[in-house]
């Protein structure tokens, strides 16, 4: 409720018991032109275009181009007419309007010469308007009592923020203080850990390497043994020539200078001297035990190959498992089958014990006792500072909230700020709308359906003399081929904190109505409104 309508309802109630006083005017006149309407001087139109005899006032004839010498008749197209309505509203109708069997007037005034059977309403519609104004203005003392509250609630509140943020200020500081002491500690832990682990790892290399080395020295041995054709504890041109594989430039021809070349430029070398030749053919030499192996475990498969393909591959089942339409077949293939199964069931031992060792070096053993216990207090260390900083992020983030709602435009008096971290919902037919006011209102389908953004939180859109009537949310979700949604919030002064109504007047625009007491202004005294119409 605006203070013109509680200023009118005061009239209103105080004309109750007045009698109305005639005041002689021209019909059609309102009072507040009475004074250019004076009988028996001439008249000059109100645009002063011309001046007439006054007698030409109201004589259904139109003179003045802006309609004012007939006030009281329908002669001006662009006349209007001053309708009394005496205990109700005075207002104006078109002048077209006079005397056309329509009753305009509550006070039956415009139709003085028509005949139309019309009846005064106008007490009738002042006792109902008087009612309902007298109803709002008890909704707006009431709502401006609340918004007083609201008032001094948010003074509290911003003081009680402000002391918080002192005193999170402070505790931040020795936040900051415990998080560069943990810091220290936690370097001051992780080196020993750091220097264990590396002489762990040393260790554990240098271990890798003894076990590489005995392990190279095994498989020479096992070479030598093996190019050692005749027995004599040493390797000729002609052993050497044995192994095609290799040839250093595998040109496909292995010759014996190439041979005596590995062995030093000698024709024959001994175990030790065997050490050096060695190192330059582990990387080519091929075992003559894995080529003897080779072709029989490469055999079944190879008889495989050239049987002729099936739609059900017995391969691919165990034995119980194969189709029934091969069963015919089974006397035929039950050897063929038994030699499958033999060939699935020796592991392709594709892990030599060269591999199984391999793969146990990979291995690195655990950690000492006093390794794990340096580990333990580095890590112990490495907690303690991740909790402070987490803790720290936490109390940054406290601040930076409180700053945001102590700087705030919340109203001239903060009676905004309850409204802050709460939401409000409407239930339509089809959605369900929620304003959290602030942040973002949004709308959602009823019965399922993801949620639509209707505008986050823009800025106070209201005129420059009750800026802060009109919310605005902008950015929503954008419509298709359209622009992105908005929506507008108007604040109704009341006793209660709700949405009343939601509208789409435009495409992807939006219109909220919104109670709340924080938006009631102070009602007039009825003194001052006294004053203000002595007139009366």
């Amino acid at each position: 409720m605006t203070s013109c309508q509680t200023q009118y309802l005061l009239m209103l109630l105080l004309s109750v018991g007045v009698s109305a006083v005639e005041v002689q005017r021209p019909r059609g006149v309102p009072l507040s032109k009475r004074q250019f309407y004076e009988e028996g001087k001439p008249f000059t139109c109100l645009d002063g275009s011309r001046t007439i005899p006054f007698d030409r006032v109201n004589d259904d004839y139109c003179d003045c181009k802006d309609g004012s010498d007939e006030p009281g008749t329908a002669a001006c197209p662009n006349g209007s007419f001053h309708c009394t309505n005496a205990g109700f509203r005075p207002g104006f109708i078109p002048s077209s309007r006079i005397n056309d069997g329509i009753c305009d007037c509550c006070d039956t005034t415009d139709e003085y010469n028509s005949g139309a059977a019309c009846q005064n309403t106008c007490r009738e519609l002042g006792r109902k308007e008087r009612e309902s104004l007298q109803k709002m203005a008890e909704i707006t003392k009431e709502g401006f009592l609340l918004k007083q509250q609201l008032v001094q609630e948010a003074k509290r509140g911003l003081e009680e923020k402000k002391a918080k943020q002192a005193d999170i200020q402070i505790g931040k500081k020795d936040l900051e203080a415990m998080v560069e002491a943990l810091r220290t500690v936690k370097e001051t832990a992780e080196q020993p850990e750091k220097e264990a682990k590396e002489r762990h790892l040393k260790a554990w290399e240098e271990q890798k390497a003894v076990i590489q080395m005995e392990k190279d020295k095994a498989k020479m041995a096992e070479v030598l043994s093996e190019l050692d054709d005749d027995a004599d504890g040493s390797v000729s041109v002609a052993e050497l020539l044995s192994h095609s594989e290799l040839d250093p430039d595998s040109d496909g021809s292995f010759t014996e200078a190439e041979a005596q070349g590995l062995l030093g430029g000698v024709d024959k070398v001994d175990s030790v001297a065997f050490e050096s030749v060695w190192n330059n053919i582990k990387d080519k030499y091929t075992s003559e035990q894995a080529n003897t192996e080779t072709p029989a475990e490469v055999e079944t498969p190879g008889e495989e190959i050239k049987e002729p393909p099936s739609d059900n591959d017995s391969e691919q089942y165990p034995e119980e498992d194969i189709p029934e339409e091969e069963e015919e077949d089974d006397e035929e293939d039950e050897e063929e089958d038994q030699d499958d199964g033999d060939y699935k069931q020796s592991p392709p031992p594709t892990q030599t014990p060269d591999k199984k060792e391999d793969d146990d070096e990979g291995t690195m053993p655990p950690f000492d006792q006093e390794t794990q216990n340096l580990i333990d207090a580095a890590q112990k260390a490495r907690d303690a500072f991740d909790e402070s900083e987490r803790a720290l992020r936490e109390v940054d983030d406290q601040v930076k909230n409180l700053e945001k709602e102590i700087s705030f435009d919340f109203g001239p008096n903060a009676e905004f700020a309850y409204l802050y971290s709460q939401c409000y919902e409407l239930s339509t037919s089809e959605y369900i709308y929620r304003l959290c006011p602030f942040n973002r209102m949004s709308q959602k389908p009823k019965f399922g359906g993801s949620e639509t953004n209707l505008g986050s939180w823009g800025h106070w859109a209201g005129p420059e003399d009750n800026i802060y009537s009109l919310m605005k949310y902008e950015h929503g979700t954008g419509c298709w081929q359209g622009p992105n949604r908005s929506t507008t919030i108007k604040l109704t002064c009341g006793k209660e904190t709700v949405v009343t109504s939601v509208s789409e007047p435009s495409r992807c625009e939006y219109l909220m109505e919104f109670i709340s007491p924080a938006i009631c202004q102070e009602p007039p005294s009825l003194d001052a409104a006294l004053h203000g119409h002595e007139e009366l």
